[in-house]
């Protein structure tokens, strides 16, 4: 969410902002509206402070025996009764119109964000890793995996398209992808382990920028509650309205959950295989921040994602996305692309993101400055994922594939597979 002041101080440098994401000139109408609200409101704290002072003064008129002052008293009270809740209507109807605006403007990106209108744009900061040389040819794991217990047919006779039902070792790697993954996050980098509930009221959408924008890309349920599409949604929310100490800062918050996405914006890409999947599980890594520390945790958090692909030894490239392809919330965001020997093509694993005080506007949770009892500041937040668990079974699938379809487990995933060091066709 905007602040209306700031817009309202330099409006150039909020349309010159929209003009790097695309958009045209918003800051006049906007301001406009804003004009339109304040005139209201001191035009009703004026008929207001008119209509006390006038009812004092119909009794001081009576006492005086003045009737006819009384009288017009009187009648400019009732007008004032009438015009007074038709001002308080006006300025609910022209503050639902400014609020309805400002939440679906996206975030302003960071100044080193590059320009550009797609992912053609994005720009390559660093790659690690070199892809396996095979000798033979790598297959995707759609075609590979259905052997090893990926089973599509009945996740799609279940529940439909885009559900999967895994089966024997390969969902216990699924599994142990998730366990190690919070391991290092916790042991590692610091990160507080949550459970927290994956149905969500409008609330704490709203507050991490998922509605109104994105209602058509999340499931309701028939009370009204959300499925999170990730717990970014949760942990970020699980601040929502606070005001902390500083001292309690940064917090840095992580959780392996069920996720769940409509796809609404993604008709026809991906209907092979457990890339785009209506059902998957992500361990989420969320950030609570001083706004000066927001640049450096960006940097930490992406660092603590990278970790898990180094350890799994699955070659990735780091980019940092271009104006036109950050997501609505995000001020600057590095995504996470793994090597799929299958596919040929590098695929995104992870999205770290800095939102700045975006989600903080939304959700008012500030922090109160140490050593300035009455200052508080709107706090920063970030999140990324570290990583996405699904994906991430894709790109071992694919990159320990052997020639004869069975699947070597990465070392570091041994000690949680029970002795098992190869998937093994069914």
């Amino acid at each position: 969410m905007h602040d209306i002041r700031l817009i309202r101080d330099d409006p150039a440098a909020f349309d010159a902002a929209l003009a790097k994401r695309g958009l045209s000139p918003l800051a006049a109408d906007l301001v406009a509206l804003d004009e339109r609200r304040r005139a209201i409101v001191t035009e009703l704290q004026v008929g207001q402070a008119r209509r006390n002072e006038a009812s004092k003064a119909i009794g001081a008129a009576m006492a005086k025996g003045d009737t006819a002052a009384a009288e017009a008293l009187k009648a400019e009270v009732a007008a004032l009764k009438t015009r007074l809740p038709q001002l308080e209507d006006e300025e609910r109807e022209v503050a639902g119109r400014l609020k309805a605006a400002l939440e679906v403007i996206p975030n302003l990106p960071a100044d080193d964000v590059p320009m550009g209108g797609g992912e053609e744009d994005n720009q390559e900061v660093a790659r690690w890793g070199t892809p396996r040389e095979f000798d033979f040819a790598p297959r995707e794991h759609a075609d590979l995996a259905p052997a090893l217990g990926m089973d599509f047919e009945t996740g799609a006779r279940l529940s439909g398209a885009r559900f999967t039902f895994l089966r024997g070792p390969i969902a216990r790697l699924h599994r142990a992808l998730g366990q190690f993954m919070l391991d290092v996050q916790t042991r590692e980098h610091g990160y507080e382990e949550c459970n927290p509930p994956v149905l969500v009221r409008d609330e704490a959408m709203y507050g991490t920028d998922k509605l109104p924008k994105f209602a058509d890309d999340s499931f309701q349920t028939s009370d009204q509650r959300w499925l999170i599409p990730t717990s970014e949604v949760s942990l970020t929310a699980s601040v929502m309205g606070e005001l902390i100490d500083e001292s309690v800062l940064p917090l840095r918050l992580t959780a392996l959950t069920l996720c769940f996405r409509s796809e609404a914006g993604a008709a026809g890409r991906d209907t092979r295989g457990f890339i785009r999947q209506h059902q998957f599980e992500k361990c989420e890594l969320v950030s609570i921040v001083r706004p000066e520390d927001s640049e450096a945790e960006h940097e930490r958090m992406t660092r603590a994602a990278e970790t898990i692909l180094e350890r799994l030894n699955l070659p990735y490239r780091k980019l940092l996305l271009c104006t036109g392809d950050m997501g609505f919330g995000a001020r600057k965001t590095y995504d996470l692309e793994v090597w799929l020997p299958g596919q040929g093509a590098w695929r995104e694993i992870s999205s770290c993101s800095n939102t700045g005080a975006f989600q903080a506007r939304r959700m008012n949770t500030r922090y109160r400055v140490a050593g300035e009892q009455k200052k508080t500041e709107f706090v920063h937040t970030l999140n990324g994922s570290g990583l996405a668990v699904g994906r991430t079974l894709v790109a071992v699938l694919e990159n320990y594939q052997e020639g004869d379809g069975s699947v070597t487990v990465p070392e570091v995933l041994r000690p949680y597979m029970g002795g098992i060091e190869r998937l093994e066709t069914r």
